[in-house]
């Protein structure tokens, strides 16, 4: 199979990121819960990956990087953890349900949400979200690339133009592990990340970065193996925001995909940039495909053919040739009604894929275009 589903989940993970998770089945301890040697060790490595991950992306403390099973988990802990009834939030059309669904939760309880919309090209319309904030905003809630798409926002001009008091919280599902995010020198107040995606992880495993000034409460509640005898969450991060055993295997995969990173993110950035111009150019010289993504580096390539629905062709992609991608509203149906679709193929590729599988991947929505007479 050629696997062009990386937006999804990645594809391919490092032989180093393959290891470190099964050494980590083979501890069998459940690390922040028992006093032995073992757990103790556990909780060490924990806190090490907290620690890589802080670094990696600028944060404020190991203790503000709670670990989550995924990126929407995060989201909804800093959304619905921070924000409430009467507040003022803006967003996007571009965003996901993880982020979508949390503030139309949020709306249902009596919180006022306004929907930046894309602009006449189909980028982040910046000028118009910029408007739509106000002095008493709690929060501006936005992707840093649209998983549909692959556009990006200039997060720097909206932090600008933000009052001191409001929040940015910010879905990476698609970014982390492509880009060099900073959330200090952004402003970022929340970052949610995705480990299976660009973080090069294993499913099951993501993380909330937030910042000295971003106290969520707590979405759940449990046992943290500290504070016991406390009838309440712990007043103290993360223990606060980790209810119950974490998904110890995954989360060690996240530390690796981290280290991983931290010498090739460049080096793969380019990389990924280059098939996903390469993905691009040659899907616009198809006759009956229309293109609805430009040059990015999450290697994101959406489009449509003429006559057949993206379903039919992301099946027929896979019965008939072998290619893994994805059909359909990507569970973000605001940016398919600002873009006019009912449904976009969409190919996704990383810096593990190869020309080689591009060109035959260009051939075969070529002979599925010149079947449906385009």
């Amino acid at each position: 199979m050629i696997y062009f589903d990386n937006a999804a989940t990645g594809g391919f993970k490092p032989d180093e990121v393959m290891g470190a998770m099964q050494a980590a089945l083979k501890a069998g301890a459940n690390p922040g819960r028992s006093g032995h040697s073992l757990s103790l060790a556990c909780a060490e490595r924990l806190f090490t990956v907290r620690t890589l991950l802080c670094n990696f992306f600028s944060g404020s403390s190991p203790d503000r990087v709670v670990f989550t099973k995924n990126c929407t988990e995060a989201l909804n802990i800093a959304i619905l953890g921070t924000l409430g009834a009467g507040d003022k939030i803006v967003t996007t059309v571009a965003e996901h349900n993880s982020v979508l669904r949390p503030l139309k939760a949020l709306e249902d309880m009596g919180a006022v949400v306004k929907y930046a919309p894309l602009d006449r090209r189909g980028y982040f319309d910046t000028g118009a979200l910029i408007s739509m904030i106000e002095e008493d905003t709690k929060a501006v809630v936005i992707t840093l690339a649209s998983n549909v798409t692959g556009i990006s926002p200039d997060i720097c001009a909206i932090k600008a133009a933000m009052p001191p008091s409001a929040y940015l919280i910010c879905d990476g599902a698609q970014s982390c592990g492509h880009d060099k995010i900073d959330i200090t020198s952004s402003g970022i107040d929340a970052l949610a990340v995705a480990g299976h995606k660009g973080m090069l992880a294993a499913q099951g495993c993501g993380a909330l970065i937030f910042s000295e000034r971003f106290n969520p409460k707590p979405v759940m509640f449990g046992g943290t193996g500290s504070d016991s005898a406390n009838a309440h969450m712990p007043d103290f991060y993360p223990d606060r925001l980790e209810a119950g055993t974490l998904n110890y295997p995954a989360a060690i995969s996240l530390g690796e995909g981290v280290l991983y990173l931290t010498s090739r993110l460049y080096e793969n950035r380019d990389k990924t940039i280059y098939l996903t111009d390469l993905l691009i150019n040659g899907l616009h010289r198809i006759g009956g495909v229309k293109v609805y993504s430009r040059s990015n580096p999450y290697g994101i390539a959406a489009f449509s053919l003429s006559n057949m629905q993206s379903e039919e062709v992301a099946a027929r992609l896979s019965e008939e040739y072998g290619i893994c991608v994805r059909g359909g509203l990507h569970c973000a149906p605001l940016m398919h009604a600002a873009l006019g679709s009912d449904g976009l193929v969409r190919a996704s590729v990383s810096a593990f894929n190869t020309s080689g599988e591009i060109n035959y991947f260009l051939a075969a929505v070529t002979a599925l275009a010149e079947e449906c007479g385009n």
